[in-house]
């Protein structure tokens, strides 16, 4: 049995042991409600800005968001909280994890294996489940997890104990306002199918078979859906990119969208305490076990593409005319050659004024929309657990990552810019010792934080060997200054742009290329010996320079910050045992770690200053 093996099982034992009651007493712990939003700015929230900017408005024009508001008033508000990639998956891996992607080997949209558990991470779910909590999932994970049992797949949603709204099942059956999947029949690829609905019954349905083009018959029923739902797709300037639907009105009315439906899904769930019932699309689940605390985790796919907001919704914004961010002169013609490349795949500073306001105005009403819902799983998860006497603790993210709406000359997320990787995190709690209302703490958080949060609010020791390594701090500890505050916070993302790291600091920005080529294993010392030209940084002074759109890396005034932070980010994410994993190598993986700066990670960084002018 190798180390990693025995930890696992150490982990899981004592966990086990926890649970039966050795530790707190099981009515003491907490429910837990973990929401998720998906591709959701900052922005979008007016607390956020107040606090950020003193102004309810975006920089961009209106927004609206009373429920996240609330939630804001009721708890303690990270402000200052990153994500650790710019992209779902690895996103939301570091969450459930406690890891950096570079402590995980999972830096993309790789399927990650859980064969073998020295890749295979204890996460969330699997903790607090041997720690004596009941674990549903509600909606999109999008952490990708699959095990191989010999036979079939089993997917990350297994990973929980239930899911309570299955997103692909509740599509199929028309609890939805859109549907887009490949078919697969025998194991063979059968084509692609985009679907429109207007009712459970009715749907518009656009189908491409396996090895052919889009048809005529394609052709009509895009016309009829783009004139009926009033689509905007993302075009380069090689034509539209049929994947991406910027904006648009959704075809049903509120609460029966994608995300209504997982709100609906979680409210029935919540109203069936010990028994079963029977959900909308046919099969029977059981309601929670008053006996056990609930962990259940929310996952919204609001304001991810299709932009689609509720008639209701996007008639509201579309009253308001909002200042579109443009890139600074010269900016887009100095991005290195990485971001050249997202340049242009994600390019929209060629779409027409009225182009962009749509963008505009439909993603902030769809934010708005979702407001409502998260507001719902709130009010709902609070009365449930008032009901049973138990303490309850909602984690609000603001987004897996963040959204560029024309910013840097582009739309989507993938990239370093705060815009792509600033999500500040709301903690509401029956406990206002811990997490106190109203409260705002401007130190630094991270996704990584998300792990020990819920281990420690379950009751577990986060600095114990069992949970192995750890990356984050409980924001519980943060927000009562218990923590000594991080000079910097980290991502790291392989997608679009290529493999990319950055550092941020209260002062400055800097990011770089660490490979070659996104393949693992290969080069993953390259960055050490390679020129600053082939680094291909990116470093911004947010002192004078918030948007981040002036690259001063190769300025000779801020040669020794470049080379400060230079030094700092490739020891961490290089050389502080780093792991990248071969995911094809058969189920188990095959991996290398790289140790030449172990130790690197302290969370302190002293960068010189640069006067300003």
């Amino acid at each position: 049995m190798g180390v990693g093996t025995m930890r696992f099982c150490s982990m899981l034992a004592m966990l086990v042991w926890a649970g039966c009651g050795v530790w707190a007493g099981a009515a003491e712990k907490p429910n837990l409600l973990w929401i998720i939003t998906d591709d959701q700015r900052a922005d979008s929230i007016v607390a956020f800005n107040k606090i950020m900017t003193g102004q309810a408005d975006s920089a961009l024009g209106p927004v609206s968001s009373p429920n996240v508001d609330r939630l804001a008033a009721e708890g303690t508000t990270f402000i200052n909280a990153y994500c650790q990639s710019p992209a779902c998956a690895p996103s939301r891996a570091a969450m459930h994890s406690g890891r950096y992607p570079h402590h995980s080997g999972v830096y993309g949209f790789e399927q990650h294996h859980a064969n073998n558990p020295e890749f295979a991470p204890p996460t969330v779910p699997k903790v607090l489940a041997a720690a004596g909590y009941q674990t549903s999932i509600a909606g999109k994970l999008g952490e990708r997890t699959i095990s191989w049992d010999g036979k079939r797949f089993r997917w990350g949603q297994l990973q929980y104990d239930q899911e309570i709204a299955p997103f692909k099942v509740m599509r199929r059956a028309g609890l939805t306002d859109w549907l887009k999947e490949e078919i697969w029949a025998g194991g063979k690829y059968g084509g692609r199918t985009e679907s429109f609905w207007f009712s459970e019954e009715e749907s518009l349905d656009l189908h491409v078979p396996a090895g052919e083009e889009p048809g005529e018959e394609f052709r009509r029923l895009a016309a009829e859906a783009t004139e009926r739902l009033d689509l905007l797709r993302h075009r380069t300037g090689d034509g539209v990119d049929h994947r991406i639907i910027l904006g648009g009105v959704s075809g049903r009315k509120a609460g029966e969208t994608r995300d209504g439906y997982y709100l609906k899904a979680l409210e029935q769930f919540l109203a069936n305490p010990d028994q079963e019932y029977l959900a909308p699309w046919g099969k029977r689940l059981n309601g929670p076990d008053t006996s056990k605390p609930q962990f259940i985790n929310l996952g919204f796919d609001f304001p991810h593409t299709p932009v689609l907001p509720p008639a209701s919704y996007r008639e509201e914004f579309q009253q308001y005319t909002y200042k579109i961010p443009q890139p600074a002169e010269g900016e887009i013609a100095a991005f290195p050659p990485q971001i050249q490349g997202m340049y242009k795949q994600k390019q929209s500073d060629h779409y027409s004024s009225e182009e962009l306001q749509q963008m505009v105005q439909d993603y902030y009403a769809f934010c708005a929309y979702g407001d409502e819902l998260v507001g719902g799983a709130a009010e709902a998860f609070k009365q449930y657990s008032e009901k049973q006497g138990r303490p309850w603790m909602i984690v609000y993210v603001c987004g897996d990552h963040g959204w560029r709406l024309n910013e840097h000359g582009m739309i989507s997320k993938f990239g370093p810019w705060g815009i792509d990787t600033h999500d500040p995190i709301i903690v509401v709690s029956s406990d206002k010792e811990k997490f106190p209302a109203g409260k705002v703490v401007t130190d630094f958080a991270e996704f990584v934080d998300m792990a020990p949060t819920f281990y420690a609010a379950a009751g577990l020791d986060v600095e114990s060997e069992e949970l192995e390594r750890l990356d984050g701090y409980d924001l519980a500890q943060v927000a009562a200054g218990e923590k000594r505050p991080r000079d910097y916070v980290l991502s790291e993302g392989w997608w679009v742009s290529g493999p990319r790291a950055c550092i941020r600091t209260k002062d400055y920005l800097f990011s770089m290329k660490v490979k070659p080529k996104r393949v693992p294993i290969k080069d993953m010392k390259w960055a050490l010996d390679a020129t600053m030209k082939q680094v291909e940084p990116l470093l911004y002074d947010l002192r004078v320079d918030p948007g981040e759109t002036n690259n001063v890396a190769f300025d000779k005034r801020y040669k020794s910050v470049a080379w400060t932070l230079r030094s700092k980010l490739q020891d961490v994410v290089l050389g502080d045992d780093r792991i990248e994993i071969d995911w094809s190598a058969g189920f188990m993986g095959k991996a290398e770690r790289s140790r030449f700066a172990l130790g690197a990670d302290d969370k302190r960084l002293m960068v010189p200053q640069v006067e300003t002018n």
